[in-house]
């Protein structure tokens, strides 16, 4: 089980790395776990809430908001979360686009692109648990105030 104070670390350990051409770029990050409570008309409803405790192998959201605090568009922004070791990435939350993601911090590309070196001293084929870091380009320059958040699920090792 993970306190509260440990998801702080985590939280610090993950803060998004945000470049941009020019202007000012506010950007946070935050974790959440889902919620389900019974709504009124019979159905689950599914809340992010922050979390008080998590054990391993519980689900965790990772929110990478961004806003444009300038009166200029920015454009060429990539924004980039590193994992911690105990996290492990799992996918895109729904809703978001998919990342590129990294498996050693330097090459990003899509899961199904990326190998990793096995003990024989050869290569496999990446999976999710190989992870170390997601990213985003952003393809349109962000407005002049304009903001957005993306999203992706991970669990707890």
């Amino acid at each position: 089980m993970i306190s509260r104070p440990m998801i702080a670390a985590i939280l610090t350990s993950t803060a998004a790395v945000a470049s941009a051409a020019a202007g000012p770029l506010q950007v946070t990050s935050s974790v959440m776990v889902e919620a389900r409570s019974a709504a009124p008309d019979g159905t689950t409803r599914v809340t992010l809430v922050k979390p008080s405790r998590v054990t391993p192998g519980d689900k965790v959201i990772f929110i990478l908001a961004y806003r444009n605090t300038g009166a200029q568009p920015l454009a060429d922004v990539v924004l980039d979360n590193p994992l911690p070791r105990q996290i492990a990435y799992r996918a895109a939350n729904p809703g978001s686009p998919a990342p590129d993601v990294s498996v050693d911090g330097k090459t990003f590309g899509s899961l199904a692109t990326l190998r990793v070196r096995s003990p024989d001293g050869g290569t496999r084929a990446a999976n999710p648990n190989d992870v170390t870091s997601v990213r985003w380009r952003l393809a349109s320059p962000i407005p002049a105030g304009a903001q957005g958040q993306f999203a992706f699920q991970a669990v707890l090792k």
